[in-house]
């Protein structure tokens, strides 16, 4: 496509979550710390909220990524949150490397994994489960999760749970169902849309991470509307950066300008619903 003609070496702004891109913008790396933190004092249940974009997903491959150069942590993560309490408890299993249960039913499997977490704890492991997109999760299989984190030696908890969703997930734990679940919430972080000055980093970061070495590719003025369209969520300044990129190249021209990103805010459905950003957008020439 474009990488060879802007000096790149792959193309920087894919929508795949990829800890190599990892951006230790202020909420991100404040979370982060936060969450390693806490996992270390052996914390029970933590939650990470954010708007849809904002690098949830990443932040998670992020910390297991860590957690893994560590031999004293072993971590399980669940991507898909519509599972039935049984359904849940089989994928932690499967994901922990637990041994077969000997029978087929919840208390069977129940009993197998608390066993197998007893035998972690033995060994001196501290188990860390990551589940992603709570908010959709069953309001059952988040009152499992609670059962789950029940399992504990007289020391400490022999499961950590991180929650990772969209700020409907706050609304969820409004429930009286698992108020229980709530109450046990020791840390909670939030991510937040990126500042003009991050987006500007943002941008330049990823470009780094993907072996540009040349003179600011995106216009100061391009820079501007990317902004105001985006909202500053990465995944839309992922998906409009791209866009005009494609627009520079076609065109011949070695910079981004502006009208570059209005062609691409245009045609990109996300900001086409935000009316108010398009119209300051599409202000100027350039």
């Amino acid at each position: 496509m474009y990488e060879r003609y802007f000096g790149l070496r792959e193309l920087p702004f894919g929508l795949t979550p990829d800890t190599e891109y990892y951006f230790a913008h202020a909420d991100q790396q404040e979370a982060l710390n936060t969450l390693l933190a806490a996992v270390r004092m052996g914390e029970g249940f933590l939650k990470v909220t954010g708007e849809v974009g904002t690098g949830k997903t990443l932040l998670c491959r992020k910390l297991l990524a860590v957690l893994a150069t560590d031999a004293q942590f072993m971590t399980a993560y669940i991507p898909n949150p519509t599972l039935d309490p049984l359904a849940l408890i089989e994928a932690i299993a499967t994901e922990l490397a637990a041994p077969p249960a000997s029978g087929q039913g919840p208390h069977a499997l129940a009993r197998n994994l608390a066993a197998h977490l007893i035998e972690c704890c033995a060994q001196g492991r501290r188990v860390v489960l990551c589940l992603d997109e709570v908010q959709a999760m069953p309001v059952e299989t988040l009152e499992s999760l609670r059962l789950i984190s029940n399992l504990e030696t007289e020391k400490r908890k022999l499961i950590q749970i991180i929650l990772f969703g969209q700020p409907e997930l706050d609304t969820r734990l409004e429930d009286r169902a698992v108020r229980q679940l709530r109450q046990r919430i020791a840390f909670s972080c939030r991510l937040g849309p990126l500042s003009l000055a991050d987006t500007d980093d943002y941008l330049r970061h990823r470009l780094h991470v993907a072996g540009y070495e040349g003179p600011a590719l995106f216009g100061k003025r391009a820079l501007r509307v990317l902004y105001r369209a985006s909202g500053g969520i990465p995944r839309l300044a992922n998906i409009l950066a791209h866009k005009s990129l494609m627009v520079a190249y076609g065109e011949g021209s070695t910079v981004v300008r502006a009208r570059h990103m209005r062609l691409a805010c245009a045609d990109t459905e996300a900001v086409r619903v935000r009316p108010g950003f398009l119209r300051l957008a599409f202000r100027g020439r350039r």
